[in-house]
């Protein structure tokens, strides 16, 4: 089995005392056990900045992104050093992949991410894997791990999601409140919709919270992969198959890649405004979208971009993968396919966004 396990800062470290090394062992040895049963792992870990916190003398995370950066840049080599330190005692080789939006947003970069984890894997390498926060901007940030996590999941082909946390699971309300449970299972949104998720900030360390792991399994779970959520001290449970934490069970099937990236990853560069007929085709009978559906242009873009289709009312729709340039597309806004081709050529009748390169949002 394939597994992508997530831990958070606030599982790793704290302000006051950096890197918790005791901590950081006890995940190790977990994910080890894990390994000599036969899984393949890949460990999503938070912890650089909180890592670097000690060492630059600071007590809280900052919020400007040039400190966070700052101690990114101090915190990571201690990170990986204290990972690849407990790990060759088990004998087990680590590989640090740091990502950025754009390795999972722009197609190229995707497929060399892809086949990066896929050489690492085939040659017994535990990949660990960190938002490249030293050199990440504000507009192509992840923005947290567990997002982060759910991506790399799709990406690597994983049959299963562990995000370990500070709390051991989901529960139906204030888990520091009498009367709040567990929640076992969660087999859809028909599940979430009664519970009081709340985003806590009791961290001082940490960007997460229950939001972004309910997202994050949102995700995972769309494309077909199951998630457990559980703290990190139950890692060598979860990771064994026990009954613990809240499973998340799979409501989608697996996607194409591109379609994962468009509906959760990427950065548009422009979009189109459609009419309510293009509308109603693109969402009721499953269509491309064509010219003729097309009442305004924003960009600029270029043919292969992703962008955003806008309705009547401003709402985002969908995205998708565009075939003309947005220079192009003003002139031939309102018209048919078969219009174009008759004055422009055969060339043009085509689709603006083909269905296959198209993710409803």
């Amino acid at each position: 089995m394939r597994i992508v396990v997530k831990v958070g800062s606030s599982s790793l470290s704290s302000a006051a005392g950096g890197l918790d090394g005791e901590r950081v062992d006890a995940l190790v040895d977990a994910l080890a056990a894990a390994r000599a049963r036969g899984d393949e792992i890949v460990l999503v870990s938070s912890g650089a900045i909180a890592a670097g916190l000690a060492p630059l003398g600071l007590h809280r995370r900052p919020r400007d992104l040039a400190t966070q950066q700052a101690a990114a840049s101090v915190g990571q080599g201690a990170l990986i050093a204290r990972y690849a330190d407990r790990f060759a005692r088990h004998g087990v080789v680590v590989g640090q992949v740091l990502l950025t939006a754009d390795d999972v947003t722009r197609r190229s970069h995707y497929r060399n991410a892809f086949q990066t984890f896929a050489r690492l894997l085939e040659l017994g390498v535990l990949p660990i894997v960190n938002e490249n926060d030293t050199v990440a901007t504000s507009e192509i940030r992840f923005g947290d791990n567990d997002r982060l996590a759910a991506l790399v999941s799709h990406l690597v082909h994983a049959d299963q999601l562990v995000l370990l946390s500070d709390v051991d699971g989901l529960y139906d309300g204030d888990p520091s409140k009498e009367g709040t449970h567990l929640v076992p299972d969660v087999h859809g949104e028909q599940d979430l919709e009664a519970l009081d998720i709340v985003r806590p900030s009791a961290s001082a360390i940490g960007t997460g919270g229950m939001v972004t792991k309910v997202e994050a399994a949102r995700i995972a779970t769309g494309a077909g992969i199951p998630v457990l959520l559980t703290s990190a001290a139950q890692a060598d449970q979860a990771l064994s198959g026990a009954t613990v934490g809240t499973r998340f069970h799979a409501t989608g099937r697996r996607r194409p890649t591109r379609l994962l990236w468009l509906a959760h990853a990427s950065h548009t560069e422009g979009s189109v405004q459609l009419d309510a007929g293009a509308v109603r085709a693109l969402t009721l009978r499953k269509a491309s979208l064509l010219p003729a559906g097309i009442t305004d242009v924003t960009g600029p873009f270029t043919a292969g971009d992703p962008i955003d289709l806008v309705g009547p009312d401003g709402v985002v729709i969908a995205r998708g993968i565009v075939n003309y340039d947005s220079e192009e597309l003003p002139r031939l806004m309102g018209r048919s396919t078969h219009e174009l081709a008759a004055t422009l050529g055969a060339s043009y009748e085509r689709e603006v966004v083909h269905r296959d390169d198209l993710m409803l949002v």
